[in-house]
């Protein structure tokens, strides 16, 4: 298993920054579609839709939505939705089992999926032509990086500091393994990120602390989105999203932090003024 894990993820590691700094906007834009695409239809499944022929309806509804309907939404209607979503589902994950019969119905769990999956294409589209105007020069394209290193840095404290010292369980009806101690490792590892990137980007000390600020929060709402999939697979009662990615689960199980940190992040910069 963990032979498998480490050669699916040096696949698709370069697979997903290739994705980010080779392609063309359009391209891009079709690049995360695709994925997403594939994210719903393994959501259709949480969502106890388990036909091939609903949930590769379900996947082809998202992608037409993202092409002809999203683009003409503004962005931050979106993502101001999907933050209210997320805090939402900070609610729903601390009082599961009980908040499962607000949810657990098909119906609701596939209107779900539209604030769950939607919102971090808009961001990405959006952030991949955005300026970032506390330096111009700067390429947007590193944002994303950098959001993608934060969640990957907030992981990997979470699982150390929790192998260490994890013995008071986060969430323990949602996911077990879960500690505070690997959730507070994680936001300390993505604060020592946030720290070491704004001294590189050369911030002031007072936007280092708003990019400190946004990242702590970034992390913490990562952490709600790993938990938010759990939440709704335990209901469904199977450990994986799919089988796509040999070792890692599905596309879902990859991307679950990253739906809910990618939205997030680009709010919190646009609210300050950062992104335009």
């Amino acid at each position: 298993m963990l032979k498998q894990r480490i050669i699916t993820g040096l696949i698709l590691a370069p697979l997903v920054l290739c994705g980010v700094f080779l392609l063309e906007p359009i391209h891009f834009s079709w690049f995360f579609a695709a994925i997403l695409a594939i994210a719903a239809w393994e959501w259709a499944n949480l969502s106890s839709l388990t036909t091939q022929v609903v949930r590769v309806s379900y996947a082809l509804l998202i992608a037409a939505l993202l092409f002809k309907v999203v683009p003409y939404i503004s962005v931050a209607w979106v993502l101001t939705a999907s933050v209210m979503w997320w805090i939402i589902a900070s609610l729903l994950v601390m009082t599961f089992p009980d908040s499962s019969k607000y949810w657990k119905n098909p119906g609701v769990g596939v209107l779900l999926g539209l604030v769950v999956i939607i919102p971090m294409w808009k961001a990405l589209v959006f952030i991949r032509e955005a300026s970032f105007t506390p330096i111009e020069s700067f390429n947007p394209l590193l944002l994303i990086l950098y959001i993608l290193l934060l969640v990957w840095a907030a992981d990997v404290g979470a699982y150390f500091s929790g192998k260490a010292w994890g013995k008071s369980k986060l969430a323990p009806n949602v996911s077990p393994g879960k500690s505070w101690a690997g959730a507070w490792g994680g936001i300390a590892a993505a604060m020592l990120l946030g720290a070491v990137t704004s001294y590189l980007m050369g911030l002031s000390f007072s936007m280092s602390i708003q990019f400190l600020v946004i990242t702590v929060i970034t992390a913490m709402i990562s952490i709600i989105g790993d938990l938010t999939e759990s939440m709704f697979k335990r209901v469904r009662g199977i450990k994986d999203s799919s089988a796509l990615l040999p070792g890692h689960g599905g596309v879902l199980d990859r991307i679950d932090s990253l739906l809910a940190a990618i939205p997030v992040f680009v709010f919190l910069l646009m609210s300050l003024g950062w992104v335009v």
